[in-house]
Formats: structure tokens, sequence, C-alpha cells
């Protein structure tokens, strides 16, 4: 009872509560790659998972294999300048396919289990926010860019398609996924680029591209690394936003609402966003100088986590707007705190800046498991679930139910070939 009170305070009322009960799952995914190929792919994997594992439990295991790689990476590549061994590479492209493949079988698991809910998108999506920060970091490493903006570029940059997709999910209350998209093409590219990396090593990214496709009159000393930002901004700009807005456009225009009021709720990452540019492009700031660029991420991690699923509850719950979390004002803090000689204070040395970050990192740990935790707790607790597994009795139940259904088409098929045999006699 005490945790539903704290909860309630949380937004996460009574009211809100029982949307869950009329919840129901939408999505269109207009991937080729997805529809013809990969499916049948992920048809095969959630074969082989058990009947006693949880949905939520398939998601967060696949995050733990992008976990694992940024202990390594850490291990094994501190300064992002490439690991010194290919199976790290390997490592890495493994870990984002398999995180990948969990993130895509974790809803066909609920439908086999009969165990899908809200919770079950709001986790799903909970970890998907949590990981835009940090399988990217490993194409950081992958690809040698070191802890500079380039570097920083390529580990947050996720975070924009990531929150424009929670922000068209939450007024059409459907997931769309374009012909490309983040979780199938995006994900194949990063794995792509961290299996070459460690075939070809990290150099072939910095290497004029006329080594490789010829062209040297055209292309003269331009490498890969040189396209990459326009590359990136290009991608996001035209072939994600536009569809963004367009399908929130049209989703306000079915209820005779304008478009410009949703717009205004971009201000939470445009805070975000711009917090970022004004720290790491400070000349004032050591951050990128003395390589916390790992520590960053996994702080930004929490930060950009807690603003996009408290977005997600929003849609699930028919809340209003979350334009604000408490974790922003850190990271504006820390902006303005590298910029203090602009106002023509003092700055701040290196280990000032360091234990700033040390102490927003702890305290967006702090807020975000406090929120997730009453947040869970109660969703649970009204709809009468677990979080991460699923009742003996009720998956019991489902392997006796499957093993009649195999004596029952064993049956079956015994019987036709018998009637056949007859036939033919």
């Amino acid at each position: 009872m005490a945790n539903n009170k704290r909860a309630a305070a949380e937004c996460i009322s009574e009211d809100a509560l029982r949307h869950f009960k009329r919840y129901k799952y939408s999505s269109v995914d207009k991937s080729p790659i997805s529809n013809y190929v990969l499916r049948h792919y992920w048809n095969a994997c959630v074969g082989f998972l058990p009947l006693w594992l949880a949905p939520n439990m398939v998601t967060l295991l696949g995050f733990f294999f992008v976990l694992g790689n940024v202990g390594l990476l850490e291990v094994m590549d501190p300064n992002f300048t490439g690991p010194k061994h290919s199976w790290v590479y390997f490592s890495y492209a493994f870990g984002v396919w398999a995180y990948s493949t969990m993130d895509n079988i974790d809803g066909k698991q609920a439908r086999r289990t009969g165990t899908s809910s809200g919770l079950g998108e709001l986790f799903d999506h909970g970890i998907d926010s949590l990981n835009c920060t940090l399988a990217s970091l490993l194409e950081t490493s992958a690809m040698a860019f070191g802890a500079t903006r380039i570097g920083a570029l390529t580990a947050l940059i996720p975070t924009l398609p990531m929150f424009f997709s929670t922000w068209e999910t939450y007024h059409t209350h459907t997931l769309y996924l374009g012909y490309f998209n983040g979780p199938t093409e995006g994900l194949m590219i990063a794995s792509s680029i961290m299996l070459l990396s460690g075939i070809y090593g990290p150099q072939i990214w910095h290497q004029p591209m006329a080594d490789w496709v010829g062209f040297a009159d055209l292309l003269g000393s331009l490498s890969f690394k040189d396209i990459w930002t326009p590359l990136l901004l290009i991608s996001f700009f035209t072939a994600h936003l536009p569809s963004c807005i367009y399908n929130v456009w049209q989703a306000r225009k079915a209820k005779g609402l304008p478009l410009l009021p949703a717009l205004l709720e971009w201000a939470p990452m445009l805070v975000f966003t711009g917090s970022l540019i004004l720290w790491l492009g400070s000349p004032y700031s050591a951050l990128l100088r003395d390589n916390h660029l790992c520590l960053l991420c996994l702080t930004l991690s929490f930060v950009f986590g807690r603003m996009t699923t408290k977005t997600i509850l929003a849609h699930l719950t028919r809340q209003a707007y979350p334009y604000w979390t408490i974790l922003l004002v850190p990271l504006v803090g820390g902006a303005l705190l590298v910029n203090l000689p602009y106002l023509g204070l003092p700055a701040v040395s290196a280990s000032v800046e360091h234990l700033y970050l040390w102490a927003y990192f702890t305290l967006s740990i702090v807020v975000y498991f406090r929120w997730a935790y009453l947040v869970i707790s109660a969703i649970c607790s009204y709809l009468g679930i677990n979080c991460l597994t699923i009742p003996e009795e009720k998956w019991k139940a489902l392997q006796e139910q499957r093993k009649k259904d195999a004596a029952g088409d064993k049956m079956v098929t015994e019987t036709s070939l018998g009637a056949g045999k007859v036939k033919h006699r």
C-alpha cells in the first residue's frame, strides 16, 4: 500500500493504472528486411526459449549482452582508439546482434506464453532508451574515434531518433518503424561496422575511401570519418524526423487538434541536446580531453532513459505529456559550470568537473531506479502479474497443453498416412 501511494505521487495514480486493463499493442513495421528475411530468423529463435522465461527477462538478457561489452570496452579499449585484438570487435558485434535479436523476440515470447501487457511495452522501450548511449559507445570504440567530439556524437546521436519515435508513439499510440529504421537496419549496420573493424582493422574508417573503391580523382583523400557526421545528421533530419512529424500531424488532425502545441513537447530534448553541446563544446570542459566519455554515456543512459520512459508511461496511461524530469537539472548545471568564464567567473578545474559528473551519475542511478521500482511495483500489483517471472502453474500448464497439441498433431498425421495407404491399395 505504501508503494502504491508513493507511486501515485510519481504520476501513476489509480486513474492512470486502469488503462493497463485495456492495453492493446499497436505497431507498423515497413522494413522489407524485417518482413521478408529476419522475421523467419526471429520466429526460429523464439522457439528455443523455454516457456518459463518471462518476456521482460528476455529483454533484460539482451541488454546484458551490451552491458557486458561496455565492461569489456573499459578493460580492452578505455581510450576508444580501437581494441588491439580482433575478437573484441567480434564480441561487440555479437553483443549488439544478440541485443537486437532479444529485442525482437521478447514480444513473440509474450504472445507465446500469454503474458502480453502494457508493462512489457514500458519495459521494452525503457531498456531501448537505456541502450541508446551504450551500444553506440561500442561503435565509437570499433571505429577508433577516441574520446572526441565525433566520438561523443557517435555515442549520443541515437537518442535523437529514439526521442522523436517516443514522441510520435505518444500521439499516435502506434510504434512506427519505417522502411529503414534504427532497431533493424541501424543495429545491422552497427554490427557490420564492428565486424569489418575486426577483420580489416579500425583504420579503414580513417583511410581515404579511394583506397577501397577507387575514383581517386573524385574522392581525393576523403575518408569515411570525414563524411560520418553529416551522414548521421542528414539521415536523421531527412529519413526519420519528417515521418515522425507527419504521423503526429495526421493523428492530431484526426482529432481536430493543431500541430504547433505538440512541437512544444520537444522542449526536454532541446534542453538535453543544447546542454550537451554547450558542455562538450566548451573550450573549458575537460570531459573529453581527460577521457570521461564512458562515464558520461553511462550517466546519460539513465537521464535519457528516465525522460523517454516517462513519455511511454504517459502514452500507456493516457496522461499529460511529461515536459520535464528532474535529472535534466544537473545537465543544465554542468553546461553552466564549464562556461563560467563567459560570465566573468573563474573556470572550474578538471577535477571538479570530474567529481560533478560522478555526483551526477550517482544521482541519476538513485532517481532512475527508485522511480522504476515504484512504477513497476504499482503496475504489477494492479494487474496481479510478475515483472521478470512467469508463475510456475502457468508455464507448466502451457507445457502440458503443448504436449497434448503435439500428440494430437502426431495422431492426425498417422491417421492421414494410414488412410493414404488404404486408398493406394
